[in-house]
């Protein structure tokens, strides 16, 4: 397969052990998949920190949010019969499923793009009500005028759909509740508005009929979503066979708005491609890159939490380049550069 990325040589550039767990008695399993921006002149994460117990012989422990809204750990013996545990990210006890880990959000910021750092007075973001009672992921980050828009997966026992919070310096946050509700994740909001709109790409999931698939919504106030159109689907025999989701905000060029995307096949591995929407009209598809143009090869995507992964959801653009942060075998945050052009000649007509 192909594979055109330009990988920092200093990769991973953040792993688990460079950060401190939340509270006492959690370990970060996970730190991986963060959105990216700039701001005040540096480069800036916001960075998805998983949380777990230390594994322990014959038992699996994990946290939990109890009814009072606090984690408490539960341990169920691993030759349970009602324990079914054959995911790393999932688990399922008595019919009812669960998480291995809980997520949080964090600010790292960088003066070169490379050596990243928890900066002073910018706290962790985290679950707020009973939507996000299980934890937030997967951030993504559009700045609109002054306003930076994150959209972030919301996990609670009522499903997964997506959280909005809204916010101009990153100290203080407007939370704007659920805009996609389950099962629903991988919303990135377009940079621009078109013709006076937002427009934003999602990822709802049909269990029983259709798939897991990208799909198109608009918005005169960029809370209240509509006119949904599904826009490119997974394709049987290729490396996005299985689910593609949307990576980071669209990138405007003269030709039109170019996403990088995820895409996995039945065996869960994922990998990178890219697709060119009109500028004018988004739910118009000009082409597609056959072949991915980033895959899982180096160690740390092939083997980690959960290995063959390497996923986007944010990166910076200069000019022709583009610098994604990705997360790597689930378990710790990378860089690696692509010419736009590049990528751009890789598409193919549909």
């Amino acid at each position: 397969m192909i594979d055109i990325a330009r990988r920092f040589p200093e990769n991973p550039l953040v792993v688990p052990k460079d950060l401190s767990p939340s509270s006492e008695g959690l370990a970060i399993i996970c730190l991986f998949n963060p959105g990216a921006f700039t701001f005040e002149g540096k480069t800036w994460l916001v960075a998805r920190v998983a949380e777990g117990i230390a594994r322990k012989p014959e038992v699996i422990s994990f946290p939990a949010i109890n009814d009072q809204g606090k984690t408490e750990i539960v341990e169920i013996p691993l030759n349970d019969p009602e324990l079914i545990a054959n995911d790393p990210r999932k688990l399922s006890y008595k019919g009812l499923g669960y998480l291995t880990t809980i997520s949080h959000l964090r600010l790292l910021c960088s003066d070169n793009g490379v050596d990243f750092y928890e900066p002073e007075g910018y706290g962790p973001l985290t679950g707020q009500g009973t939507h996000e009672k299980f934890g937030i992921e997967d951030c993504r980050v559009t700045k609109i005028d002054d306003t930076f828009y994150l959209t972030y997966t919301a996990v609670s026992d009522n499903g997964v759909g997506v959280g909005l919070r809204l916010t101009r310096d990153w100290k203080n946050f407007e939370h704007k509740g659920m805009i996609f509700p389950p099962h629903n994740k991988d919303c990135a909001i377009f940079d621009e508005k078109i013709n006076g709109k937002f427009y934003a790409l999602h990822r709802p999931v049909s269990i029983e009929v259709g798939g897991k698939y990208i799909w198109l919504a608009e918005s005169s106030d960029g809370l209240q979503w509509g006119n949904h159109q599904c826009i490119v689907k997974t394709r049987t025999g290729l490396w996005d066979s299985a689910r593609v989701g949307a990576g980071a905000a669209p990138i405007k060029t003269p030709y039109g708005w170019l996403e990088i995307y995820h895409g996995a096949n039945a065996e869960h591995h994922y990998a990178l491609g890219a697709f060119l929407m009109d500028l004018e009209n988004p739910a118009k598809i000009i082409s597609r890159t056959i072949e991915p143009i980033m895959v899982p090869r180096e160690e740390y995507e092939i083997s980690g939490f959960f290995g063959n992964v390497v996923f986007t959801n944010g990166h910076i653009v200069n000019g022709d380049e583009v610098t994604i942060y990705y997360g790597a075998a689930d378990e710790s945050i990378c860089g690696a550069k692509f010419s736009i052009q590049e990528i751009l000649s890789l598409l193919r007509e549909l």
